[in-house]
């Protein structure tokens, strides 16, 4: 049966009937009772739309590209289920990229998608270059949590240099005045604006040469290895902000390696909240990121982008979850 069977059937126009069957009825005010009839008789046929037909009429796939830089890391494996569970409620279909942090893979991911002729591009990048996202790129492209400042490439985040000066304040509040921060990816924005929340934190503290940043990517080997290098040193010091989950993981294992007592010998603090979190001894105290946020404001921006509307970038403000990993320091008199 042709959706053109189905309309005389229904004695209504073929666009209606097929803006019912593409849940456009609200968008072009078509009643309910109408939307019902042709859902029911549709049902009662067993009419199947021809998609494939449809899509290549109307230059649409249905399918968005998703590039995420590490499916092993828990916090993009939820932003991508996050986005998948948005696109799906939406009609839409997810073609998934890992670019495993790396920017050739990534490159190599967006022309893949190109040429499945995808509708749309969400990208979480490695943060390292720019061009390929948006020079030759014929599709809306909407960036999530890594992004590029002064680039014309719409995106939704966390904002980062609150999270992390929320972070140090908190240890500084708890008496901590040795506070060493074990970065992530040297030059993408978030971890520039990570540290510089950090730094500012230790300098309106009057803590300005006691900072200390090691590391060089959100890797756990990279927290094992910044961890043993930092207990080595003459002053050790008394609390370790990581700036990812898989940071913090490191540092715990380097920790109980060097048999140090957390939080009692060292206090230790994570950017990004995980389900495990609370689960682990102890329960790591950590900023959480509005994750689901940003996967659905992600999606919404890229729909008002496919309808050819005008997008802003959007920086959500991230929470501190306070458990048992951070204990205080005594003051003295």
């Amino acid at each position: 049966m042709t959706i053109k069977e189905l309309a005389r059937e229904l004695e209504m126009s073929t666009t209606t009937v097929s803006r019912v069957l593409t849940g456009q009825e609200k968008k072009y005010r078509i009643s309910e009772k109408t939307a019902q009839r042709v859902r029911e008789m549709a049902n009662q046929l067993d009419f199947a739309p021809n998609q494939i037909a449809r899509n290549l009429r109307l230059q649409k796939t249905n399918t968005i590209g998703l590039i995420i830089p590490d499916i092993s890391n828990p916090f993009f494996a939820n932003l991508a289920r996050t986005v998948e569970e948005e696109l799906r409620r939406r009609g839409k279909m997810v073609l998934l990229c890992d670019s495993k942090d790396d920017t050739q893979i990534e490159e190599e991911s967006v022309q893949l998608l190109l040429s499945r002729k995808v509708d749309g591009l969400l990208v979480a990048p490695v943060g390292e270059k720019w061009e390929h996202l948006q020079k030759k790129v014929a599709v809306p492209v909407v960036l999530l949590d890594r992004y590029f400042e002064h680039k014309d490439l719409p995106y939704v985040t966390t904002d980062s240099f609150f999270g992390a000066y929320k972070a140090t304040s908190f240890l500084i509040e708890k008496g901590h005045r040795h506070i060493a921060c074990i970065q992530g990816l040297t030059g993408t924005t978030p971890n520039e604006h990570r540290v510089k929340g950090y730094e500012s934190a230790m300098q309106n503290h009057g803590l300005s040469q006691n900072i200390t940043i090691a590391g060089s990517d959100y890797s756990m080997i990279n927290g094992y290895e910044s961890t043993k290098e930092l207990l080595a040193r003459p002053e050790t010091p008394t609390a370790l902000f990581a700036l990812n989950n898989q940071i913090a993981m490191g540092c715990m294992k380097a920790l109980k390696e060097y048999d140090f007592s957390i939080p009692d010998e060292i206090s230790l603090i994570a950017f990004d909240e995980q389900p495990y979190f609370e689960l682990l001894s102890p329960s790591l105290t950590a900023i959480k990121q509005p994750m689901e946020g940003i996967g659905k404001v992600a999606v919404e921006m890229l729909f008002e982008l496919m309808d050819e509307k005008k997008v802003a970038p959007q920086m959500l403000k991230p929470m501190l979850i306070e458990r048992d990993s951070v204990a205080p320091i005594p003051q003295k008199s």
